[in-house]
Formats: C-alpha cells, sequence, structure tokens
C-alpha cells in the first residue's frame, strides 16, 4: 500500500518556552497530519543533547531529552507555577532555538518541578525505574557526576570512578544520591509524555518513523558503563574513531569521533546490547530508520587524534549476522535502512538481503544528465523517497544552488518551467513515483528557504536549530497536502 508522511524533529515544532516539546503544538501538528492524510511522522534521535546540539552525539542512547519536556503539562499536574514556567529564557527570534539559554535556564525550572515531585506517592515512578534499570542506573550516576565535575568529560574524572571501581561507584551513588534521583525523575516524565503523544498519534492513524544513529557519542552514559563494547585503549582513550571518507561534498572527509566497536566482542555476546538498543527503539516508534547503514557492512576508522578524516581506512563490520540476530530475537520489524553515502556491490547486497526498503533522494537524482538510481523512474516499490533529508539543503534552497546546466535538467524532467513552482514540483516528483513510501520535510511542503535547513555536516554554529512558528503549518497547507496525497494514490 503507498502511504506518504511528514519529516518534521520535535525541537522544531512552535512552543512558547524556546523548543518544541511534547506539548499542546505536538498534539495539533499530529492533527493536523491527521488532515493533510498522512500515515507517517518520521523524527530525529530523541536523545539529550550535548556539545555541538546534534541529536547524533547524546549523552545516552536509552534516554531522552530533558528539553522536550513539556512545562505547561507539569504545570497542569501541579509541578510548576505560570510564573516558573516562563523564566525559561527563549531565543529572540521564535523560528531558532538558542540551546545556551536553555541549558542556562530550563533545567533550573524542571529542578522545581523536581523539588515538587512526591515518587514515594507516584506508583508508576517505582515501576519506571525498576523496569529500566539496565541503562537508567548508569545515565542517571553518569549525568550526576558528570555535574560533580563541572561537566566535564568522563576521561577528565578522577580515575576510581574514570574506570568505574566499586568503592568509586559506591561512594558517589551516596553522595549525589539527590542528583541521581533527578535524572531519573525527568526520564520518568519524558517517557510517561511521550507513551501518551505516541498513542494519541497512532489512534489519529499517525504512526512514528523513528531514528537510531549507528554509534554513540564518545562523552556518553553508554561507552563509560560498557567499555568493553568499544574499541579503547587501556586508559579508556579511543583507538580509532568513525567518519566518513573525502568526497565531493568535503574534501577533508566528515570526522566524527564516535568510537568504534569491538564487533568480535558484540558477536561473542550474542549482539546483546544491540538487541536491547533496537527492542528499545521499537518501544518508542513504529518504524526505525537505522542510520549509516553501510557502516554495518565496513565501517571507515581514523586514527584517534587526526584532526581531519582523511588518512582513515575501512575495516568490516558484522555485516548480515547482526540483523539475522535481531529477527532471530526480535522478530520481523519495520526497518529503513538509510543507504547513502559511498556505497559497494557488498552494501547493496547486505540491504538487499535484509529486505528493508533502502533510501532515494531526489536532490541527488539530477547530475550532469546523468541517468542515475535517485531519479524516480529508476525507483523500486521497496524504497522511501525524500526530497532531501535533515543533512540536506531544502529544496528551495537546493535549487538556488544548482548549475544552470543541472537546473534545465530539472526542468524539463519535471515539465515544470516556472522556478516559483519547481520546489513543489519536486515534492509532487516524489509523491508520484513509484515508491511504496514518501516522506517529505515539512519545511518543503511550506516552500521554505535554507534559512530553515535543519544541519550542515561539518559545520558548527547554526545546525539543529530551526522551528516552525505558531501558524506557519495551516489548515490550508493541510488541505493542499491532502490533494496531493489522494492524487498520488498513498491516502
Amino acid at each position: 500500500m503507498r502511504k506518504c508522511g511528514v519529516l518534521c524533529p520535535i525541537f522544531s515544532l512552535p512552543s512558547p518556552y524556546g523548543i518544541g516539546t511534547m506539548g499542546k503544538s505536538a498534539y495539533e501538528f499530529v492533527d493536523l497530519l491527521n488532515k493533510a492524510g498522512q500515515s507517517y511522522w518520521q523524527i530525529l534521535p530523541l536523545g539529550q543533547t550535548g556539545y555541538g546540539d546534534s541529536p547524533y552525539q547524546s549523552f545516552s542512547t536509552f534516554a531522552g531529552n530533558p528539553y522536550f519536556i513539556d512545562l505547561d503539562f507539569l504545570r497542569e499536574e501541579g509541578l510548576l507555577t505560570l510564573t516558573e514556567c516562563e523564566q525559561v529564557e527563549v531565543c529572540e527570534n521564535p523560528a531558532y532555538i538558542d540551546y545556551e539559554k536553555m541549558y542556562n535556564s530550563r533545567y533550573k525550572v524542571l529542578r522545581m518541578a523536581f523539588h515538587r515531585f512526591d515518587e514515594k506517592s507516584e506508583k508508576k515512578y517505582d515501576k519506571f525505574v525498576k523496569k529500566n534499570e539496565s541503562w537508567l542506573g548508569d545515565y542517571a550516576l553518569y549525568m550526576a557526576i558528570k555535574a560533580h565535575f563541572e561537566q566535564k568529560p568522563w576521561t577528565e574524572w578522577d580515575e576510581d570512578i574514570k574506570l568505574r571501581k566499586k568503592k568509586a561507584l559506591k561512594h558517589y551513588r551516596e553522595e549525589l544520591a539527590e542528583e541521581i534521583r533527578f535524572w531519573k525523575f525527568l526520564q520518568y516524565y519524558f517517557f510517561r509524555q511521550w507513551k501518551k503523544l505516541k498513542k494519541y498519534a497512532n489512534k489519529k492513524g499517525i504512526e512514528i518513523i523513528g531514528d537510531i544513529p549507528i554509534y554513540v557519542a564518545f562523552d556518553s552514559a553508554d561507552t563509560w558503563a560498557n567499555p568493553d563494547l568499544f574499541q579503547l585503549d587501556a586508559k579508556g582513550y579511543p583507538i580509532a574513531v568513525a567518519g566518513c571518507p573525502p568526497d565531493v561534498f568535503c574534501e577533508t572527509g566528515q570526522l566524527w569521533g564516535n568510537p568504534l566497536y569491538d564487533w568480535p566482542h558484540h558477536k561473542h555476546t550474542g549482539y546483546a546490547w544491540w538487541m536491547e538498543r533496537i527492542a528499545h527503539c521499537f518501544k518508542l516508534y513504529d518504524v526505525v530508520r537505522i542510520d549509516h547503514f553501510r557502516g554495518f557492512e565496513s565501517y571507515y576508522a581514523i586514527p584517534y587524534g587526526d584532526p581531519t578524516a582523511e588518512f582513515g581506512h575501512w575495516e568490516k563490520g558484522p555485516g548480515y549476522a547482526l540483523f539475522e540476530r535481531m529477527k532471530e530475537v526480535l522478530g520481523e520489524r519495520r526497518v529503513i535502512a538509510e543507504d547513502l553515502g559511498f556505497l559497494t556491490d557488498e552494501v547493496y547486497e547486505l540491504v538487499a538481503k535484509t529486505g528493508y526498503p533502502g533510501m532515494k533522494i531526489i536532490e541527488f537524482a539530477f547530475s550532469d544528465y546523468q541517468d542515475n538510481e535517485y531519479l524516480p523512474h529508476n525507483y523500486k516499490k521497496n524504497c522511501i523517497v525524500y526530497t532531501g533529508t535533515h543533512d540536506n539543503e531544502t529544496a528551495a534552497g537546493w535549487l538556488t544552488n544548482v548549475s544552470k546546466e543541472d537546473h534545465k535538467f530539472i526542468k524539463e524532467y519535471c515539465d515544470c518551467h516556472s522556478d516559483k513552482k519547481l520546489a513543489k514540483a519536486l515534492v509532487r516528483l516524489a509523491m508520484m513515483s513509484a515508491s511504496d513510501t514518501a516522506i517529505i520535510p515539512i519545511q518543503d511542503y511550506l516552500g521554505l528557504g535554507n534559512e530553515a535547513r535543519i544541519n550542515e555536516p561539518s559545520t558548527l554554529g547554526m545546525n539543529w536549530k530551526w522551528r516552525l512558528i505558531p501558524g506557519q503549518f495551516t489548515e490550508e497547507t493541510a488541505k493542499e497536502m491532502l490533494e496531493l496525497a489522494k492524487i498520488s494514490f498513498r491516502y
């Protein structure tokens, strides 16, 4: 069955407190998706962000982002007052997030709610803590210790706790007990609010597509608590780190800096940690998009300490064995393979063997008149088509930067000779393609330029900040989306 959906991160939703949340605007967004004939809402990873604000570099692969906890819902439960909520400092421009202001003011308000929270009278809280203890205890302890050491990465903590000596763990659990409870409280409310929002979306016929990054951050509870899962030396530092080799988009490559997995160790455990991680994702989402899928076939290893990604090399990943184990443990699940980037025959074979749909990007289709795989006439049904992803320019922004020759090719291919209508023609092209599923960034339905771009890889400063402003996604836009969904037989 042909379906369609919209890509929009939680943080990009409107809200009065500086960042999108799981509050009223999220429910209104779901209502508009329902009216627009959509079947999916695709979001970005929900993890708690750190330096650089990237959801692909979170402090825990299991924990949710406390910024997404809706303050008005806490107020309705008597944990905050309106005056306290309004103490949150926000960006002067409502179309962007000021993460520094978020960090400096949001947690102060959340602590006010925590001090009013009576965990003994909240029966579901104790159940939540026990159910998630496999990751929650280490995460909360990690965040508490990180605050104790003035937010320094765990490699700069005192040697005894850095290496998780039993005596040190006991000491900090006792000394920082109140702070540990604070971080557990935040996770309780994050998952409580997310569960309600997802349930509402599902009732409205909207399924959630979530995103699991292939790697975890080096400065994370995951790495600190499970060093045996990664390629680390005796002092806890990476032997090599993740990234991408140089290409036409970046001449020095992309240096992500994530620790690489010790795949032989994972294989020895039956990929137990991965099974827990993926199972956790399927509690949060209906469909899971696995980021950087090609890294499971072979991954790019960059010597730790290198300033660029120029001198890395390829190493073999687990291949199909991981997904075979996943099917044994979790059964058949709906997965999207993010099969973009430098692909080899072996990567194509792995995607085909799993049976997972790969991704097609309209913005990759028009280059030098080549009949490439991203042109819609080459699609098979089992794929997901996007005009662009969170890493790409918006359709309107991209069109202003292509060459004259490519611009002419795009117009002729789309049979659209109006510059003003060409961005919408690309959306229509994706929707009319043979692909079973079309996911369109909300910016492209709104015709926004690169001021609304989510992320430009290998840059810092303006990424992960764009937001919808109240009233920008209208009933009229939803009506236009519904008409397109109907005419393309996706509704």
